[in-house]
């Protein structure tokens, strides 16, 4: 019987988190330096990090392993996700055929990892190449070093990001709006300072400053502190907005006026309607948890919406696929298609801000009625010992539904619909429920699929 070669706790489903020094260290980015160069062959790879304190050193050393391995590297220093994936899809008439991210994003202090592209900046999956570089490490096949090593280069520079980020708003018909920008201290401040000059906004800026020691916890901006941190600097400040990020910031955050946070779901529909302002007719995909908003709203500006699988690796080639202008999950991972199909934390404020401009209108007031509309119970997990069998219950007890099985099971009723699906990585069962203009019910059905969820009938 064939050996089962056992894969680094390290290397997840999408890309590589772990604790640091125990899981992630530098002698681990080296060699998963070699195994990238081993599998995918690249000329040139771009890599950046976050602000974290180990990051410096795990990035010098995936460096030297590339290296070595024969492949030039372009340095980017600190800078976001997107920064990365930026260089990936914009310089590949010079060479950049992938690109590396040291950065664990939101995870805890003691967490580091890394984010990987190839060419166009396309996703590096599990089955796309990180489980053969995995097993390449673990059972010492990587390849025998070659005589010549690859040139390190670097650039400073983000004016052609920055060019690329202003393409998607006219600075001509912007409102000067007050925005408080709550970056914690990770890595979106310095794009911020370098956006501010072409804009009409007064930014009040928070924890603006770069900190790998975090003096105010991990920037995520989901935790319930960390929305009140912002939602009372709105109101402090009288601000129109509120904006924050995590800490590679590929993920941004809304406030509105009030200081009320509004769910990434009603934000993508907003996006959609103001890229097909742009571009009447146009796809937009969506994730399966929550669509009656989305689909309604993509519909009225004239869009054709396409439900797809959550995750960014299946959202990014599904977008590809449909040549889609743009894809939204709940999350709040926003995809476009002028940013090489990738997830962006940066385009979507300037977006909203272009609309409320555009509309002369508060957040708050564009999203009133369609939180009355499609009420949600927001996404609830579940500790579970039997994932499967949990979803076995509430199949035989809403069997009567309209079955969907894109992502998880999704069954959707007249007036409400719910998905449920399993976590990746834990035990857990992650459910998001919506009704039609039904409060009650809403909060009724949340609790009968929860007591089934945790078998308390």
């Amino acid at each position: 019987m064939e050996s089962v070669i056992p894969i680094p706790a390290c290397f997840k489903a999408y890309d590589i988190r772990g604790r640091v020094p125990d899981e992630l260290n530098p002698q681990m980015a080296r060699d998963i330096g070699r195994a990238f160069a081993a599998v995918f062959s690249p000329r040139k790879v771009a890599v950046g990090r976050d602000i974290r304190l180990s990051s410096e050193a795990l990035t010098e050393a995936l460096i030297s392993g590339l290296l070595d391995s024969g492949v030039d590297v372009l340095e980017l220093g600190l800078c976001g996700t997107e920064e990365i994936y930026h260089a990936a899809f914009s310089l590949e008439q010079e060479g950049v055929d992938g690109g590396i991210v040291v950065t664990a994003s939101h995870n805890p202090a003691d967490y580091n990892g890394m984010k990987f592209v190839t060419v166009g900046a396309r996703p590096v999956t599990g089955e796309s190449g990180l489980k053969k570089m995995a097993e390449m490490i673990v059972s010492g096949r990587l390849p025998k070093l070659p005589a010549t090593k690859g040139k390190r280069s670097s650039v400073a520079d983000k004016a052609s990001y920055i060019r690329h980020l202003l393409s998607y708003v006219n600075p001509a018909v912007l409102k000067p709006l007050k925005l408080v920008v709550n970056s914690g201290n990770g890595c979106a401040g310095a794009v911020i300072d370098l956006l501010e000059p072409h804009l009409p906004f007064t930014f009040i800026k928070a924890f603006h400053e770069p900190d790998g020691t975090f003096p105010h916890g991990v920037p995520n901006p989901l935790l319930p502190e960390k929305r009140e941190e912002t939602g009372r600097l709105v109101r402090e400040h009288g601000a129109d907005l509120g904006i924050a990020w995590d800490g590679d910031f590929d993920r941004c955050f809304f406030w509105d006026a009030h200081g009320d946070f509004i769910e990434g779901y009603y934000i993508v529909g907003l996006l959609a309607m103001e890229l097909l302002a742009q571009e009447p007719g146009g796809k937009i995909l969506h994730d399966p948890r929550l669509i009656w908003n989305t689909r309604e709203l993509v519909r009225s500006a004239g869009g054709i919406p396409v439900m797809t699988r959550t995750g960014h690796a299946f959202i990014k080639e599904r977008m590809r696929q449909e040549d889609a202008i743009y894809g939204g999950e709940m999350s709040a991972h926003h995809y476009f298609r002028d940013f090489g199909y990738c997830d962006s934390g940066m385009i979507p404020w300037l977006l909203i801000c272009s609309l409320l401009s555009r509309k002369n209108a508060t957040l708050a007031s564009l999203v009133r009625d369609r939180m009355a509309a499609y009420p949600v119970s927001g996404e609830i997990n579940s500790v579970v010992a039997d994932p499967d069998a949990a979803i076995a219950r509430v199949k035989a007890r809403f069997s009567h539904g309209e079955e969907d099985d894109t992502d998880g099971l999704s069954m959707t009723f007249p007036v409400f619909r719910f998905n449920i699906r399993k976590s990746n990585t834990e035990s857990l069962l992650r459910l998001n429920v919506e009704s039609r203009n039904d409060p009650a019910l809403l909060a009724e059905k949340t609790r009968e699929l929860l007591a089934l969820i945790r078998d308390k009938q």
